[in-house]
């Protein structure tokens, strides 16, 4: 899915779009290249005009200012809009199979969003994840509700509060994500051999080798 298809799937209701909507898309768009390509800082909003092809006063017909326009792109270019259709796809016969499942649709769809480091790492260092607890309050519902329809079904887990487990599970997927990013090219050959299975492994699984006394007993 290339940036405009994606941006007006986010956009766009059951009726075809209205001009000033296609305008709105249109800002997000430049804005999020040129975010990505210089920074918010160093991105100035004459200069987002013309990528969007329109005047500078055009831009504040929709956004007060540049800040509130950086904080439209992170909503919609947010890895959610992957995350959660990843997590709804995979339901799976048991614990083990679904997290696999729902790990390698997870790493396959952010895949698809080479951008997404750069666009995180913006609202981390030049707002400080400003913007993000608005945005997680929001999504992290949906979240839930989702963990919680499969854990309903199953008698294996433990007694972790579905919040707690949706925290691990997102938090074991993005540091595989993270350094699979930045690291893979630099990783000795056995640190990269099966590694999204390995961390799903130890989610499941920990990394404490089983008592077999204890289990004789």
């Amino acid at each position: 899915m290339n940036e405009r298809s994606f941006i007006l799937e986010v956009l766009m209701s059951d009726d075809l779009p209205s001009r000033g909507e296609r305008t709105r898309s249109d800002i997000i768009q430049a804005a999020h290249q040129l975010f990505l390509d210089h920074g918010f800082h160093g991105t100035s909003m004459r200069q987002i005009a013309e990528k969007a092809g329109i005047a500078v006063g055009g831009i504040y017909n929709h956004f007060p200012g540049k800040e509130d326009l950086f904080a439209a792109v992170i909503d919609a270019y947010h890895p959610y809009h992957e995350i959660l259709p990843a997590m709804k796809a995979e339901i799976g016969d048991s614990v083990d199979e679904y997290v696999s499942r729902t790990a390698k649709n997870l790493v396959a769809a952010l895949e698809r969003r080479p951008d997404l480091l750069n666009l995180m790492f913006i609202e981390i260092v030049e707002f400080k994840a400003q913007h993000l607890p608005q945005l997680f309050a929001r999504i992290y519902p949906q979240f839930i509700t989702v963990v919680q329809g499969f854990t309903d079904k199953q008698d294996k887990l433990r007694p972790i509060p579905v919040p707690l487990l949706v925290r691990a599970f997102l938090g074991m997927f993005f540091s595989f994500y993270i350094t699979e990013v930045i690291l893979a090219k630099h990783l000795p050959p056995a640190l990269g051999q099966n590694g999204l299975e390995s961390f799903v492994d130890i989610f499941l699984h920990g990394i404490v080798e089983p008592d077999s006394s204890k289990e004789a007993e």
